[in-house]
């Protein structure tokens, strides 16, 4: 007797014929069990009817072999209606064979590749040509801010590449980081959700946390999944890549570097901290970011995708734990500020304690300023409204103030300023957050004004 496995071979083979070449492909679908060569049948039924309606309509029957053969019928029908109503008739009959050939097959085939889609195929289609025709964006950042930004961009654009921060050391990371060596995967994961087409249930199950299991406890399944993938391809570049074509996410996330990054900084008092979770930890004035190894190099398609980006955005997130990291890499900066593309940064709307106490607008755009050597953005955009009194209250207990947007200093800095209201306040909570579809709305208006100009924006 065969064994289970070969029997199950056995199966396979027999269903699912191969076909190689351009005429395989196309006997394909005549496979039994697609439901469509039925409609294929009647929908070459209809093309032969609007034939000889043509035919009756302009006299020329008898035109082929068949047509001679039915040509005493059609006389007679001709004989009794005229030709000028026989024949649209019979067109139209051709016609709504076609058509309803034509429905059953693209809903036989929609069926197949859409099973639980309540959309069209044509809708579908139509969608995905306008995303594919979107523009080339480049997001650089890191944590919740990168991904709040890329769920709105999806919306426009199906060219959209996330460059992730690779220096987090704290929670299930961190633990993964230490245990299994290579990159964190917390942002990488978070960025694959966002870009997800199946966002919500993606983001569900890529951020359930086990609470029992000895050593699975505190660990989200996405980080557990993306490492396994990495030990599969046995380079996170392919597991990443891996990963996205699973998920079916429109873009591509991509780590700033595959270096082993250690994240520093050197605070006010004096203290050096290592360690990006332990730097807000701290509590201090950070005066300098670097990280260990110094000037690691980028990953050779982050380089690739700002070259043929068509805008560039950074943020919004941590000043210094999300976005700066990314600059640390000495090629990204470089590629960057040689761009002529627009290039805008979107600044916090709320201070972080223990990072960006008492920054104002201007104190941002200095501090990276400084990490790059040189100014690699063209604009600002910032939050136009306060939150509510209730939001401030709730945030002072924590000592989290509104970014202050100082106007005096910002034009001495020469960086155009965007103000908007790109902010969501959860009613319960108070808790404010970036809105992703005003904040992608925002970006790509400014980004089709600048295009349709011609011009970049005003430094």
């Amino acid at each position: 007797m065969a064994s289970p496995k070969r029997a199950v071979l056995r199966f396979k083979t027999r269903s699912a014929p191969k076909f190689s070449g351009r005429l395989g492909r196309s006997f394909k679908w005549l496979s039994p069990g697609l439901s469509v060569k039925r409609w294929l049948f009647l929908s070459a039924l209809g093309v032969l009817l609007i034939s000889l309606g043509l035919a009756i309509s302009v006299r020329l029957t008898p035109i082929f072999f068949v047509i001679q053969i039915l040509q005493t019928l059609l006389r007679q029908i001709a004989g009794v209606i005229p030709r000028y109503v026989s024949g649209p008739l019979v067109i139209l009959g051709g016609m709504l064979l076609v058509w309803w050939g034509q429905t059953r097959t693209l809903g036989s085939i929609t069926e197949v590749l859409m099973p639980e889609s309540q959309d069209e195929l044509v809708d579908r289609l139509l969608a995905h040509r306008r995303l594919n025709r979107g523009p080339k964006v480049v997001v650089v950042g890191g944590g919740t801010g990168l991904s709040t930004m890329l769920r709105g961009l999806k919306d426009y654009s199906s060219n959209i590449t996330a460059v992730v921060t690779v220096a987090d050391n704290g929670g299930s990371s961190g633990r993964l980081r230490r245990e299994m060596g290579g990159l964190p995967p917390g942002d990488i994961r978070n960025c694959l959700a966002a870009l997800a087409d199946r966002e919500k249930l993606i983001t569900e199950l890529f951020q359930y946390r086990f609470e029992a299991g000895n050593g699975l406890a505190g660990h989200s399944f996405g980080n557990l999944f993306l490492t396994a993938m990495n030990e599969i391809t046995d380079s996170w570049e392919y597991a990443i890549a891996a990963s996205s074509q699973v998920l079916a996410i429109r873009g591509q996330v991509l780590p700033a570097t595959l270096s082993d990054v250690a994240l520093w900084a050197d605070l006010e008092d004096g203290r050096r901290i290592d360690g990006e979770s332990q730097i807000t930890a701290a509590k201090g004035n950070i005066v300098k970011i670097g990280c260990t190894p110094t000037s690691p190099p980028a990953l050779p398609s982050v380089l690739e995708a700002i070259q043929e980006a068509d805008l560039i955005v950074l943020g919004p997130g941590s000043l210094y734990t999300s976005i700066a990291p990314n600059l640390l890499v000495p090629e990204i900066v470089d590629a960057i500020a040689s761009r002529k593309i627009p290039r805008i940064y979107v600044c916090n709307i709320m201070s972080q304690p223990g990072e960006t106490d008492g920054y104002s607008v201007s104190d941002h755009i200095k501090a990276l300023d400084a990490v790059c050597g040189k100014r690699i953005f063209d604009a600002v955009l910032v939050q136009k409204k306060q939150p509510s009194a209730l939001a401030l209250a709730r945030y002072a207990k924590e000592e989290s103030h509104p970014i202050m947007v100082d106007q005096r200093n910002l034009v001495h800095l020469g960086c155009r300023v965007i103000l908007a209201n790109v902010m969501n306040e959860d009613p319960t909570t108070q808790y404010v957050r970036h809105s992703s579809q005003r904040l992608a709305r925002v970006i790509l208006r400014w980004y089709d004004r600048v295009h349709t100009l011609g011009q970049r924006p005003r430094k």
